[in-house]
């Protein structure tokens, strides 16, 4: 494997998923990392592909109908940061993790997955948690991405009623239209406050547009962010300081 140091890996990211949130997942990578130095921030590649198919309309069966689906354009993606050098490699959108059979069949390097990092983080970080309030785009629902590794963990999973999902639905896409933040933040709460209400332990940001609206203490439960809970673990894994998912040292 190529390493920028004795000890250090390379990290490879598949982003534009959207924009802002591969932007907020860098800044918190950032942030993330202990540094003395400029030079002793994490070497990073980052495909940040604006252009691959609507995630959400190819799993609601609704993908282009020239064209290759967002599989191949992502597996396209993920080969080329492992032929620049990356050795392991992270994707900044959780929905597209429905598509993760396609990256890691194109892979030879590890995949780490966003979800299973967040759902190992609520057993982790939460405890006492026993319902978790999911805040997610359409397709990473119908896919049931978060509600199985939830369940894995003996976690049970709240959504949003119908209206309520339909509304976080239209939220998402205003973000990603670069609508100004502040007068979505209110909707956001409201709808976090909802699960809440339903009685949610703890909220899990399930798409990387929350974040960008929803932050750790606006609401009277705590906020899982799996974007900067994914900056963490990428911070352990390059540096050694965890052995990456799926190695041989982790299975033992």
């Amino acid at each position: 494997m190529t390493r920028t140091s004795a000890t250090e890996l390379t990290l490879g990211v598949l982003g534009g998923m959207g924009p802002q949130a591969t932007v907020d997942f860098m800044a918190k990578l950032v942030l993330a990392t202990p540094v003395s130095a400029e030079q002793d921030h994490l070497r990073v590649l980052v495909d940040s592909n604006a252009k691959v198919p609507d995630r959400n309309k190819a799993i609601a069966g609704n993908g282009p109908t020239s064209g290759p689906g967002p599989g191949p354009v992502l597996a396209a993606m993920a080969v080329g940061l492992q032929r620049s050098g990356a050795d392991f490699i992270v994707m900044a959108c959780n929905t597209a993790h429905a598509f993760e059979r396609d990256i890691r069949d194109a892979l030879t390097v590890p995949f780490i997955s966003m979800v299973e990092e967040a759902a190992d983080a609520c057993l982790r970080e939460h405890a006492g948690a026993r319902s978790v309030g999911l805040l997610a785009a359409p397709g990473c629902i119908a896919s049931g991405l978060y509600q199985q590794a939830l369940a894995q963990r003996g976690l049970q999973v709240l959504l949003l009623p119908a209206a309520e999902q339909a509304r976080f639905n239209a939220l998402l896409y205003k973000i990603k239209l670069n609508e100004p933040l502040p007068a979505l933040q209110l909707e956001m709460k409201a709808l976090g406050q909802t699960l809440i209400d339903a009685g949610a332990d703890v909220l899990l940001a399930g798409c990387t547009e929350v974040p960008l609206v929803l932050a750790q203490g606006d609401l009277p439960r705590p906020l899982l962010d799996a974007t900067w809970n994914l900056a963490q673990r990428c911070v352990l894994y390059a540096r050694g300081l965890a052995p990456l998912p799926g190695s041989i040292e982790s299975a033992n």
